[in-house]
């Protein structure tokens, strides 16, 4: 099953996704169906008689879009660590991001004045469907409601001010997050180490190209992981972490500039269609609230 969230009068709305149909749910957003307990994906599934549009013809918003929680991994895949000359970690390394941080699957990518540095990151994104603590890997799988494509655009000059990440990983309208919640039962292979493409183009050009299956620490143990130290619940969002090729790592590096148009794909799930735009100092790109018609999950 396919799940998004629809840019609506006055605000969202849930929809399932069915070919190039969508039909709405009775929920504000993926996350308020998430959170609405019991056998969500039965109710989904079994939802008639809503509004049925053409994707086309719609605005998507980030699938989830206010998670209670939304936790990142750095430095997760194997090539991404050899290219930034690190050392395999022995843990996760994570950091948090915030709801106002995440944009649609097709908005603009602001571009902040203070930055000049603007990196890309295509990542695998979990999305919890139920309330776990201390779960096995062996027990993770239950805790998945299933997986999208997220773009963790790096303010890098930000990023390095520091030892610690927040404040270049958490520019407002900075992450891309959808198109879909696509369930484990829609993937090939094992739906808690899902081997999948996933790659970054820029203005056409690929830039990052791997599998997910390079994954230093995949869904389950990233799962089991975090759940030990925090209770995690439905529509909560995971995201594990780039592959090798972002602009930092080549020589000279290379950022993002106004009019380029950044797309990462993973195989399975869809793709994110991002341009970069220039932030006014007001705060306001134009079109961020555009609409996302023709992103294909």
């Amino acid at each position: 099953m396919r799940l998004v969230t629809l840019r609506a009068q006055g605000g969202t709305r849930a929809a399932r996704l069915d070919g190039d149909t969508v039909t709405e749910l009775p929920f504000a957003d993926v996350g308020e169906l998430l959170r609405s307990g019991g056998d969500w994906a039965t109710r989904a599934k079994a939802t008639v008689g809503g509004l049925e549009r053409r994707l086309h013809d719609v605005a998507l918003a980030p699938v989830i879009p206010s998670p209670a929680k939304i936790i990142c991994l750095g430095l997760n895949y194997v090539s991404h660590i050899v290219e930034m000359g690190r050392v395999l970690p022995e843990h996760p390394t994570l950091f948090a991001k915030y709801a106002v941080a995440l944009t649609g699957p097709a908005d603009p990518i602001p571009l902040p004045p203070e930055s000049v540095a603007v990196d890309w990151e295509a990542e695998l994104a979990i999305v919890i469907g139920a309330r776990v603590r201390r779960v096995s890997p062996e027990d993770a799988g239950r805790a998945i409601a299933g997986y999208t494509v997220a773009n963790d655009t790096s303010m890098r000059d930000w990023q390095n001010r520091t030892l610690q990440w927040l404040q270049g990983k958490s520019f407002e309208a900075s992450t891309p997050l959808g198109p879909a919640l696509v369930t484990p039962d829609e993937l090939p292979g094992d739906p808690l180490a899902p081997d999948l493409e996933i790659r970054t183009e820029v203005d056409g050009e690929v830039m990052q190209l791997a599998r997910t299956g390079d994954l230093l620490f995949g869904p389950a143990r990233s799962i089991a992981y975090i759940s030990t130290f925090m209770t995690l619940e439905p529509g909560d969002v995971i995201l594990t972490g780039t592959p090798a090729g972002v602009g930092a790592g080549r020589e000279p590096p290379v950022y993002l500039r106004p009019g380029q148009v950044v797309r990462v794909a993973i195989e399975g799930l869809g793709e994110l269609v991002n341009r970069c735009e220039a932030e006014r100092l007001g705060g306001s790109v134009s079109g961020l609230q555009g609409g996302a018609s023709g992103t294909q999950p």
